[in-house]
């Protein structure tokens, strides 16, 4: 007997199996190789000629391309499991090579012994189950062999009907005579349901054992191949004494076959099995974080290609530092309500996106201060009034126009301008003027008259242009009052364009991923960083030493962590939203506080007072063991 697919030490091909394959040779010599000969001619004779009544079934033609559903996964960025998503088949497919031949025995032993033997069909199977199920005038015993299960997982319906048996085998004579016995092997494998959604052997293997499929002992081999009859009802997690007597029949049967010895079955049924857990339907423990990559996944590949199709995504994120800012936002939310900053604990809200200004990657970021309590991520949805937080947008125009220094002189003093059908005349935070000022000096203590003085010299659209370039893409409009923050941004959007700041101008684009590839390693997406030069070095290096006065000397000092760091706060009008955003060259952290209603926070809140001292308390951790490192000085650019 030639059988081409088996061979020892061809890869895949357990050297058991070949073992089993020359017992088997040896035993149907003489008359039963005669019976099996005659049964095939005549079953499989006529099976050809039933194969005209089914020309309507599908052609399997396909699998020559087909390529199992997969589960997708996404890891942070030293490549850590964060989730793992799917559609309803969870899967992780392995070439048959990376099964243990345990589980391949295994798997042939209890379902169908002669697979490397057969066309498709098991004729003398096929023959008895037909006689019977004849008889009796309905489906009573089957005669499915691996193939055919194949054909049933694939193409057609799960009904006990006699008309599908025959569509079952005559496919199978199909696909046999276009993919070798271990292409439709590892198909299977890769193919067959283990029950609690949980599809291919790799993939049940880390479910119920916590290992993967090449790391199977013959005792757990023996306990999943024992379920694949009755997947749901045979689990360990179920009965796991019915398991046990499925384990045991498993081992039994490949005694019976003699591809084991009684000893090594004896030995598989004493080892205890370590169970793991039903992973098929996991809840990350990062979803702030992870439910934005899904969507950015899904906006660019369409929702198949994320839930099918076996990404592997490598995202931003830092787990270690994304525990420390969800850490930072629960802790400081319970202050702020403990202060009688929030009215309602439930509708006072926090927000913190982190940024590395070399990379632009988002390292971390909480939308809320429990996702429990909140799906709703304001890290990246909440599009809330910055207030004086957007002024440094306006300062840089004005440095790099040319026409202005952190020095320049600048006037504080009573201003109105032409707005609809009256004035809009800007006032101070707490009234009164200060006459002729520097910009260094205005921008210290958040003078909002100067603010838009500079804004309509240097003209709104400019303003709005540098925010583009920055990387803003919420709609912003020119009105007077936008230099006071008279717009709708995101933190993540702030946090963002203040990273190009801290790097002198030079910005990639801000990502939650660094890269993806299917499950092949072919790259679908690479977002290595491109720094392009976006900024006039000698402005933005200008408005960082002035910003650095805003915490040294101005509105937020609370924000002092004892290295150069520099920043804006901003407060809006009836303090309904309160922010810090602020940065050193290695990180830009943007922080938001304001209830969902649009309630004011307690009167007399401020950016500097209610949230600088949670940036402060996250960027003391989040910069544990960093070197301390300098702004460039303006002075090493040429002016604009």
């Amino acid at each position: 007997m030639s059988v081409n697919t088996i061979q020892p030490g061809k890869p895949g091909t357990p050297v058991r199996v070949f073992r089993f394959v020359q017992s088997v040779s040896k035993v149907t010599a003489g008359t039963v190789l005669g019976i099996t000969m005659l049964a095939s001619s005549v079953v499989a004779g006529g099976l050809v000629g039933l194969a005209i009544s089914f020309r309507n079934l599908p052609d399997v033609r396909i699998l020559r391309s087909y390529v199992p559903t997969e589960t997708s996964h996404i890891y942070d960025i030293d490549g850590k499991l964060l989730f793992s998503i799917h559609d309803e088949a969870n899967r992780e497919v392995v070439p048959l090579h990376q099964i243990s031949d345990n589980l391949k025995l295994a798997v042939l032993a209890i379902e169908d012994s002669h697979f490397y033997l057969h066309h498709g069909i098991n004729p003398s199977a096929v023959v008895r189950a037909f006689l019977a199920n004849w008889e009796e005038g309905q489906t009573v015993e089957g005669a499915s062999t691996l193939t055919m299960q194949l054909v049933k997982n694939l193409f057609l319906s799960p009904e006990r009907a006699f008309s599908r048996k025959i569509a079952e085998a005559v496919m199978a004579i199909r696909i046999e005579q276009i993919l070798e016995k271990n292409e439709l092997f590892e198909l299977y494998l890769n193919q067959v349901y283990w029950g609690h959604n949980l599809y291919g052997a790799e993939t049940a293997a880390r479910s119920f054992f916590f290992k993967s499929a090449s790391e199977l002992t013959l005792g757990e081999a023996a306990m999943m191949a024992g379920l694949i009859q009755a997947p749901e009802e045979y689990s360990p997690f179920v009965n796991y004494q019915t398991a046990r007597e499925r384990q045991a029949l498993v081992l039994s049967r490949m005694v019976e076959l003699q591809w084991i010895s009684p000893e090594e079955a004896e030995t598989a049924r004493k080892q205890p099995i370590g169970l793991g857990r039903v992973t098929s339907f996991p809840t990350s423990k990062l979803p702030y974080v992870t439910e934005p990559v899904i969507q950015e996944l899904t906006d660019r590949f369409g929702r198949d290609a994320v839930v099918k199709g076996g990404m592997r995504v490598q995202t931003t994120f830092d787990s270690a530092l994304q525990k420390t800012v969800e850490d930072t936002a629960a802790y400081w939310h319970d202050v702020l309500y403990s202060q009688g900053i929030y009215y309602d604990y439930e509708q006072g809200q926090l927000a913190i996106a982190a940024v590395d200004p070399r990379t632009h990657f988002v390292k971390a970021m909480a939308g809320g201060y429990s996702y429990k309590a909140s799906q709703f991520n304001r890290a990246v949805q909440a599009r809330r009034q910055p207030g004086s937080s957007f002024k440094p947008f306006v300062y840089y125009a004005a440095f790099a126009s040319g026409d202005y220094t952190p020095e320049s002189i600048v006037s504080d003093s009573p201003v109105s301008y032409p707005d609809g059908d009256g004035y809009y005349s800007p006032q101070n935070y707490g009234g009164g003027f200060s006459g002729a000022i520097s910009i260094r000096n205005a921008l210290e203590v958040s003078l909002n008259i100067p603010a838009v003085t500079l804004g309509q010299a240097v003209g709104l659209n400019k303003v709005i242009e540098i925010c583009r370039i920055l990387g803003v893409k919420s709609p912003i409009d020119p009105v007077i009052s936008l230099p006071l923050g008279a717009v709708d941004l995101t933190p993540l959007e702030m946090a963002g364009a203040f990273a190009t700041f801290a790097n002198d101008g030079w910005r990639s684009e801000t990502t939650f991923i660094v890269q993806v590839t299917d499950s092949g390693g072919n790259v679908l997406l690479d977002n290595t960083p491109k720094p392009r030069l976006v900024l006039d070095p000698w402005a933005a290096a200008s408005l960082n030493d002035v910003l650095q006065g805003v915490i040294t000397r101005g509105t937020a000092k609370n924000a002092n962590i004892g290295r150069p760091a520099a920043g804006k706060t901003g407060t809006t009008s009836s303090e309904r939203d309160v922010w810090f955003v602020g940065y050193t060259p290695q990180m830009s952290v943007a922080v938001w506080a304001g209830h969902d209603d649009y309630y004011p926070l307690s009167y007399g809140s401020t950016g500097g007072q209610v949230v600088a001292p949670v940036w402060r308390d996250f960027m003391l951790k989040a910069l544990e063991g960093e070197p301390v490192e300098s702004f460039t000085p303006a002075g090493q650019f040429d002016p604009p």
